[in-house]
């Protein structure tokens, strides 16, 4: 039995969500190919954009906000963690001056260092003497220049994280999620990539599907104009005239994608499958991304034939059965409503790839969560045909209990993301998977 006050924010919490539920259904809005990806009640208090690192920071995670297709309202938030945030809390860092798309060579001898944006030159440019950041400091957005660019210049793996919300509500920047990914950021240290993708009714299926796999191939593209840049500078030629404006330069200057995570979260874990799903299939045209695993928390997962959990647990906290069957209808095709649809129902037939392809997949599930025997099914499948596919499973944890910690603050929310960081690090190591259950 979960804490009295958890009770009290789920019942008022459902009493919302069918509101708006209701609200959204009523008028059956038309499609709309640009959409939205959130709603001003998501979005309310949402942490400011601050991309830099500020020793007035607690955590030590910089964020910064994209939208990287302009034909749709897909958003995303970028998590940038600062390993050295600790010592640059007792002594502030000076920022880089303007930011910079693509690394830059190390200044001649007494030449100093001005971090700029790169678009007319990549060389440096000789500016007043300042001091230099801290060793292993990434000052906002590049790495220290000189003799400790090296260790600063570590790549960092990517996590690219789908938020919860039944494909109707939720935000990448909605405080409950911005808290999560900061967690994440900091105890995987790694560049977390908080989709925002389009929500229903506006945008049906397949719309929030196709802007998980839109993210993975925005990534990838970024990492090879990273490359281009980065031999174009290397050869002595102006590479600004080959897309450097476009280039993100946290992801140029910091990011491995060849150690890419998939973390989906609610509805989001749907997304995340699927996005795992087409990654198998594109093979070597995502190159240089590699998704090396995943992790499902509490997957959005239904289908026809009820399970154990569906039918004792059909009342539970936060999303009961009918407010769910309630928001399937809204995200799925007016005319092609099932809860066997392949995104419902992970378990049904010519749903993708073979299961023996999927990444290492790590399932989390939440003791009162009436949806949790239908994850725990498709991780019992992934088993048999020899996917590393763990189950962890909190007790008396309500559905987003682990992504909800800043309005229910219950003790398992910590524990489970550092049991999450602990399972991803044996894919993201680069010594080898010396961390395991």
């Amino acid at each position: 039995m979960p804490p009295v006050a958890v009770q009290l924010h789920s019942l008022l919490f459902k009493l919302l969500l069918r509101r708006r539920l209701s609200t959204l259904s009523a008028p059956a809005p038309a499609a709309a190919p640009f959409g939205v990806s959130s709603r001003p009640a998501d979005q309310r208090p949402s942490p400011p954009s601050n991309p830099s690192f500020s020793p007035a920071s607690p955590d030590g995670v910089a964020t910064k906000d994209l939208h990287p297709d302009p034909l749709s309202s897909l958003h995303l938030r970028l998590y940038l963690p600062n390993p050295n945030h600790h010592a640059a809390a007792a002594s502030p860092v000076p920022h880089p001056l303007r930011r910079n798309s693509f690394p830059q060579r190390d200044p001649a001898p007494g030449q100093d260092h001005l971090s700029r944006r790169a678009s007319a030159s990549f060389h440096a440019v000789g500016v007043s003497p300042a001091p230099a950041p801290a060793p292993r400091d990434y000052g906002g957005y590049l790495p220290t220049p000189g003799a400790a660019r090296s260790a600063a210049r570590r790549r960092l793996p990517v996590i690219v994280q789908f938020h919860g919300g039944a494909f109707v509500s939720g935000a990448a920047d909605s405080a409950a999620n911005d808290a999560f990914c900061r967690r994440v950021a900091r105890l995987c240290d790694a560049i977390v990539v908080a989709v925002g993708y389009r929500l229903a009714p506006e945008s049906r299926y397949p719309a929030a599907f196709e802007d998980g796999v839109a993210v993975l191939r925005w990534i990838a593209k970024q990492a090879n104009l990273a490359a281009c840049g980065r031999t174009m500078v290397g050869k002595g030629t102006g590479a600004d005239s080959f897309g450097a404006a476009m280039v993100e330069p946290w992801l140029a200057a910091h990011a491995d994608p060849s150690r890419c995570v998939l973390l989906g979260v609610s509805c989001g874990a749907n997304i995340a499958d699927y996005v795992a799903r087409k990654a198998v299939e594109a093979g070597k045209l995502l190159d240089p991304v590699r998704v090396v695993a995943q992790v499902l928390m509490y997957p959005f997962f239904m289908g026809s034939a009820p399970t154990r959990s569906e039918l004792k647990l059909a009342n539970s906290y936060f999303y009961d059965k009918s407010s769910c069957l309630l928001a399937w209808k809204l995200f799925l095709p007016e005319g092609d409503f099932s809860l066997d649809h392949p995104a419902a129902n992970p378990l049904v037939a010519g749903r993708g790839p073979p299961l023996k392809l999927m990444p290492p997949t790590l399932t989390v599930v939440a003791e009162l969560d009436w949806m949790k025997d239908r994850a725990i099914a498709y991780s019992e499948e992934l088993r048999k045909v020899n996917v590393d596919a763990p189950v962890l499973e909190y007790k008396d944890a309500v559905h987003e209990f682990a992504t909800l910690d800043v309005l229910l603050k219950t003790p398992q929310a910590q524990a489970c993301a550092e049991d999450i960081a602990i399972w991803i690090k044996k894919y993201i190591s680069l010594r080898g998977h010396e961390l395991s259950y």
